[in-house]
């Protein structure tokens, strides 16, 4: 890409030398109640996942991906602590591959927030307690290494499957989250204290990955802006950056009773706080960022690009009620638009209730085939 040329969402980045065709990327969304016990790849996920390459996402990052059976956030979550995963993902990767989709699986451990219909065992950076009792215990140095192995294990599944990378995710008070967090990991070991300590497990799974899979395999993460402020984000990104994440994700962290610090060179920010945290973020590295949160419109993801506040724009929701929504931007064509259901996604509680998409169908257009949960 000629640097002196105009950004904009349509412009292409290079990563380890994979081509991505445009600023747009499909972010993580469990689809819950497609798989079974198993964690096998179903062919509602061959789909849902071809439809939005077809429909022009430059980089799909595949739903959290357990690396543990006793981690999952729910007995439906797909797996990949198996190789038995391998041949489902590889469909995924290949379908996707077809439309030009750089493809990267996000692998995951819940920790502390573990379904209990998988485990009765809740595991933590610390002994945790709610409403003074004892819900997680924590873990032992030999099960970290064991966790960082089983991370590592997983990026060479990902890597075996033809993704083009993996995405540790480290936010949303997931397990690496809690790690970073000081407000869950109060040890007072290696793997506890400063921010550095904090973040070693992290930084040993990024080098083992580097040490175990090809040279052009990207290790992307998703980290929480608020840790629990933005200060503290701002140091983490540092030493992802520093440990050789390639793409930084960022969402939300585990936040406390002090407020997230934003900041704005020019009033108030017109979007989500998370969104700001991210842009933030990217003032103070060198390795592209991606934001989220509530950008549903073209004309919202291009302010973003455009304005260089990030490299790229993840559209969650809004790609979840329209499929076509990268292609429908490039060419000026109207997006069927998220609801913005409430209290709760109707989607993530089962497709089929999704009012967005069920506007599709009444046009003709079945973009996926579902079932209950």
């Amino acid at each position: 890409m000629d640097s002196s040329a105009k950004v904009s969402l349509f412009s292409e980045y290079i990563i380890k030398g994979h081509r991505i065709k445009n600023r747009i990327v499909m972010p993580p969304m469990v689809c819950f109640g497609w798989t079974d016990d198993t964690g096998f790849v179903t062919e509602n996920h061959i789909k849902h996942y071809e439809a939005r390459a077809k429909g022009g996402a430059g980089l799909i990052i595949l739903e959290a991906l357990c690396i543990r059976k006793e981690g999952r956030l729910a007995d439906s979550q797909l797996g990949i602590w198996s190789d038995k995963h391998i041949d489902g993902l590889k469909e995924i990767a290949d379908r996707c591959h077809k439309y030009g989709a750089i493809v990267m699986g996000q692998i995951h451990h819940a920790g502390l927030r573990a379904a209990s219909n998988v485990t009765n065992d809740f595991v933590a950076p610390s002994d945790y307690y709610k409403d003074n009792e004892k819900v997680a215990r924590a873990l032992t140095i030999d099960e970290i290494r064991q966790i960082r192995d089983d991370f590592v294990e997983a990026a060479l599944r990902a890597q075996k499957a033809g993704l083009d990378g993996v995405e540790l995710h480290g936010a949303h008070n997931y397990l690496l989250n809690q790690f970073a967090s000081p407000l869950v990991n109060v040890r007072e070991d290696e793997y506890g204290g400063s921010i550095q300590s904090r973040m070693k497990l992290a930084c040993e799974i990024i080098k083992g990955i580097k040490e175990t899979t090809i040279s052009n395999f990207i290790i992307g993460y998703r980290m929480g802006g608020n840790e629990p402020t933005l200060e503290n984000g701002i140091k983490i990104a540092g030493i992802l950056e520093a440990a050789g994440v390639d793409i930084l994700h960022v969402s939300s962290g585990i936040q406390g009773k002090e407020p997230v610090l934003i900041k704005s060179e020019t009033g108030e920010f017109p979007f989500h706080w998370i969104v700001c945290c991210g842009t933030e973020i990217r003032k103070n590295v060198k390795i592209p960022v991606i934001v989220v949160n509530s950008i549903r419109t073209p004309e919202q993801a291009s302010y973003l690009i455009e304005n260089n506040l990030a490299d790229f724009v993840a559209i969650g929701r809004a790609m979840l009620a329209d499929p076509e929504w990268a292609n429908k931007a490039k060419s000026n064509e109207k997006i069927n638009p998220c609801r913005n259901c409430t209290p709760r996604c109707l989607w993530f509680k089962n497709s089929k209730y999704c009012p967005a998409l069920k506007a599709l169908e009444a046009e003709g257009k079945t973009i996926e085939n579902t079932k209950e949960e």
